[in-house]
C-alpha cells in the first residue's frame, strides 16, 4: 500500500512539472502582453493637429484671383481662397515638365551630360528663352538650368523632344503624371506654358504638384534656388524675387501670361518645417511675391509641423513562433506629419498596435501590426508596421515543448521501471 502511495505521488509530481512548463509559456504570454502595453505607453508620443478654422478665406486678405497655402510635409491645407479655379498655368507647366525629365533621370533613360540637339521647333519657340540655337548641342544639365533658372521656354521644347521624340508625344505623359498625382483640375497642351485656350491648372492642384515635386526630386531646389543663369554669353537672373530677400525661400516657380497675369509658386524652410505658397493670377508683377511672402509668413507663425511617425523608427520586438530568429522588430511603412497651431502640439496620441507573437516564415516589408494616430480620440491616420527582415521556418520546436517531451519521457520510464520492479518483488 505504501509503495503504490510513493507511485501515485511521484506521478503527480511528473504531472506537475509537465503542466508548468507548459503553462510557463501562457505567463510568458501574459507577462509579455502587460510588458507591451507599458511599451506602447511610453511609444506614445504626444503631438498636435491643426484646427478645422484654418484655411477659409476670411483669416487673410490676398490680392490675387487664387491662392493656397499648404504644409510642405503634412500636405494640409493652411488657407485657401478659390482653390479650385481654373486658371491658365503660364509658366507653372515647367515644374511638370522637369519633374518628368528628373524621372527619367533618376530611371537611367537620360543622363545630365547627354548632349541634346536643338530642333528648328525649340529655337523657334516663342516667350522667354534660353537663348539655344537651331543645331546646337546642349547638355541636358544645362537645359534644365536654363528652364529652373532662366525659364526658357525653348529649352522644354528641347528637353521634350529629346526625351520622347516629339513634344506631343511628352505632353501626353505630362497629363499622365497628372493624373497620377491626383491633379483634378489641370490639362496640359504643352510642355512650357504657352497660351492655348484648353490649358489650364488650380492653385490646390499646384501645391500639389509641388509637394509631390520637391518630395521626389529634393536635388531640383540647388537650381531652382539659384539667383542667375549665363548662356551664349546671355545672363538671366531668377524672377523669383523672394529667393533674394534671406526667408528661407528656395523656390519653385513664377509664371505669366496676358491672360492669367502674374503667378508664382513660393516654397521655404525654416526649423525643419516647409511651407509652399500658391499665388494666382495677380494684376502686377511685385503682388505675386508680396501675396505669396504674407502666406509663407502667416504659416511659419501660426502652425508647427510634427513628425509623428518616422520611417526608420523600431517598433516590438515581438515573438517569433516556429522561426530561426525568437524575436522581429518593425518599422513603419510612412513617415507621417501633422501640422497643428502653434502652442496646441499635445493634442494628438500616437499608438503602436502590436500583436503577441507571429509563427514564421515571415518575409521582410510583411504588413504585421499598425500605428494609430488619433485626434482627440478619432482616428486621424492608420499607419501599417512591416517587418523588418525575413525569418525563416524552423523545424526544431521550442525549448519548453522539448523540456517537456523529455520530461514526460522520463517520467514514462520511471514509471516503467518502478511497474517492473514491483512485479518482480511480487514474484
Amino acid at each position: 500500500m505504501r509503495r503504490e502511495k510513493k507511485y501515485i505521488f511521484l506521478i503527480f509530481v511528473i504531472i506537475y512539472m509537465i503542466t508548468a512548463i507548459f503553462n510557463s509559456s501562457g505567463i510568458s504570454k501574459t507577462l509579455r502582453k502587460e510588458s507591451k502595453v507599458k511599451q506602447g505607453r511610453r511609444e506614445t508620443t504626444s503631438v498636435s493637429i491643426k484646427e478645422d478654422s484654418s484655411s477659409k478665406s476670411g483669416i487673410l486678405q490676398i490680392d490675387a484671383r487664387s491662392a493656397l497655402l499648404m504644409d510642405g510635409l503634412s500636405g494640409e491645407v493652411l488657407f485657401e481662397y478659390n482653390p479650385d479655379l481654373r486658371i491658365p498655368p503660364a509658366s507653372f507647366v515647367k515644374i511638370l515638365t522637369l519633374y518628368l525629365i528628373f524621372d527619367a533621370i533618376k530611371a537611367g533613360q537620360i543622363k545630365m551630360d547627354d548632349l541634346v540637339t536643338v530642333s528648328e521647333k525649340a529655337w523657334r519657340t516663342q516667350g522667354s528663352k534660353m537663348f539655344i540655337k537651331v543645331g546646337e548641342r546642349v547638355r541636358v544639365e544645362d537645359l534644365i538650368k536654363g528652364i529652373a533658372i532662366a525659364s526658357g521656354n525653348d529649352a522644354c521644347v528641347a528637353l521634350a523632344e529629346y526625351l520622347t521624340g516629339s513634344e506631343e508625344v511628352f505632353v501626353s505623359k505630362m497629363n499622365e503624371k497628372a493624373k497620377l498625382l491626383g491633379m483634378k483640375n489641370s490639362n496640359f497642351k504643352n510642355s512650357n506654358g504657352l497660351p492655348d485656350s484648353e490649358q489650364y491648372t488650380t492653385a490646390m492642384d499646384m501645391a500639389i504638384l509641388s509637394k509631390r515635386y520637391i518630395e521626389d526630386h529634393p536635388e531640383a531646389l540647388r537650381l531652382h534656388s539659384t539667383i542667375e543663369f549665363e548662356y551664349n554669353g546671355i545672363k538671366q537672373g531668377n524672377r523669383n524675387t523672394l529667393l533674394q530677400k534671406n526667408i528661407g525661400v528656395d523656390g519653385l516657380k513664377t509664371g505669366h501670361i496676358a491672360e492669367s497675369g502674374y503667378h508664382l509658386v513660393a516654397t521655404a524652410k525654416r526649423d525643419g518645417q516647409r511651407m509652399i505658397a500658391v499665388v494666382m493670377g495677380c494684376d502686377k508683377v511685385s503682388k505675386r511675391a508680396q501675396e505669396a511672402q504674407k502666406l509663407l509668413e502667416y504659416g511659419f507663425k501660426n502652425f508647427s509641423t510634427v513628425q509623428a511617425v518616422k520611417k526608420e523608427a523600431p517598433f516590438g520586438p515581438i515573438k517569433i513562433k516556429w522561426g530561426k530568429s525568437k524575436e522581429l522588430i518593425l518599422n513603419p511603412k510612412e513617415n507621417f506629419w501633422v501640422t497643428t497651431p502653434k502652442g496646441k502640439e499635445n493634442s494628438v496620441s500616437v499608438t503602436p498596435q502590436l500583436p503577441e507573437s507571429i509563427t514564421a516564415p515571415v518575409q521582410k516589408g510583411q504588413e504585421i501590426g499598425r500605428i494609430i494616430v488619433q485626434r482627440e480620440g478619432k482616428t486621424i491616420k492608420d499607419i501599417v508596421l512591416i517587418s523588418s527582415s525575413d525569418v525563416e521556418k524552423s523545424f526544431i520546436p521550442p525549448w519548453p515543448i522539448i523540456l517537456g517531451v523529455i520530461l514526460g519521457l522520463a517520467g514514462v520510464c520511471v514509471l516503467g521501471a518502478l511497474f517492473i520492479r514491483r512485479k518482480k518483488l511480487i514474484k
